[in-house]
């Protein structure tokens, strides 16, 4: 029977072509997918506050991870995650669509064209991904797509359980704003801020499955809003909207230019609060089933292997051991105030 792998490799005897630092020249030995490319740059990184290795043949990569993490620092000292990018040099063309991902099991696969693609091992930590140049030029692209992608793939996986939720803290109590696209997750968590509290994430957050403690990371270096906050923000009107590279409109600050703006990779959870935004009435918080809420929490737990899900699926349950209420309200000021009362009643 004919060995489809050998077959392919005859197809061509003379290795992986054009590779932006090839094996050692004095190894003779025929290295056809290659298995040897040697990717001779170090970076040592901290999304999230966990540690990412990349070795790659391209200072390119470096600076756009450099770019997109320099904001963080190391604060758990889980085991790295590791990633091995390397370029492909050829001619300058344009960059790919977006990535499809599939998986299967402990693989998840990220494929934008045949020279740039990435394999994520979800058990070990480890990504392997072959970029074009044009590819690695396109820094937003690049990072987006597939810095992003891998490292916060393999932390999820060994470390985390995602939240579609802002989170912020009022004097130290950290809350979890629920809820759909267009529940006002960014413009709440925002008005927040306004008001003293520290802004943490404003859509995506990350429970640590760790212990006891409901510790929740975000990325607070920014925020999103849809075109229609300029309703409720008069300031953002001088903002223009730009296409993000998820192919999404919208209006995106950075907090560091925002001083008056506190800010925290990370929080404690004292309670989750699912929005309900009405069109008019005052704001009122009301106890909200833990089920319901765990069925909206576990919507975005999708990929991996049956025991990671469970894992992840068992610390939200563990997490909605903490307070779950509805806040149903109808302008900002009136929530936040609402908020803030509900927390000193508590204290």
């Amino acid at each position: 029977m004919a060995d489809p792998t050998a077959e392919r490799i005859a197809q061509d005897p003379g290795g992986a072509p054009g590779l932006a630092g090839s094996r050692d020249s004095s190894s003779h030995h025929p290295d056809p997918i290659g298995c040897d490319v040697s990717l001779p740059l170090k970076g040592v990184f901290h999304p999230l506050g966990f540690t990412v290795e990349i070795a790659t043949n391209s200072a390119d990569v470096l600076a756009a991870a450099e770019a997109n993490w320099k904001s963080f620092d190391k604060v758990f000292s889980a085991p790295p995650v590791q990633l091995r990018i390397a370029m492909v040099e050829g001619e300058a063309g344009d960059c790919p669509p977006p990535p499809t991902c599939r998986g299967q099991r402990n693989l998840v696969m990220f494929v934008a064209s045949p020279y740039d693609f990435a394999v994520c091992d979800l058990t070990t930590g480890f990504a392997s991904c072959w970029l074009s140049a044009s590819t690695v030029g396109n820094g937003a692209y690049l990072r987006y797509h597939f810095l992003d992608a891998m490292a916060l793939l393999l932390i999820e996986a060994l470390y985390l359980t995602p939240i579609h939720a802002a989170c912020v803290a009022f004097q130290g109590r950290g809350l979890l704003l629920c809820g759909d696209s267009g529940a006002g997750k960014s413009s709440l968590s925002f008005a927040c801020a306004r008001r003293g509290w520290t802004f943490v994430s404003d859509d995506a957050s990350f429970l640590v499955r760790r212990g006891k403690q409901r510790v929740v990371v975000g990325n607070p270096c920014h925020l999103h809003f849809r075109e229609s906050a300029t309703d409720l923000f008069a300031d953002l009107r001088s903002h223009c909207p730009t296409t993000r590279i998820n192919g999404e409109i919208a209006i995106e600050l950075a907090t560091a230019n925002m001083p008056e703006i506190l800010t925290s990779p990370q929080s404690p959870i004292d309670a989750l609060v699912l929005l309900n935004r009405q069109t008019s009435g005052p704001a009122s918080l009301r106890p909200f089933p833990r089920e319901r809420a765990l069925q909206c929490l576990e919507q975005v737990i999708c990929y991996g292997e049956e025991h990671l899900r469970d894992a992840q699926k068992s610390s939200l349950r563990d997490l909605l051991q903490a307070e779950v209420l509805e806040l149903r309200y109808s302008d900002l000021d009136s929530a936040v105030g609402c908020l803030e009362a509900s927390l000193r009643a508590a204290d």
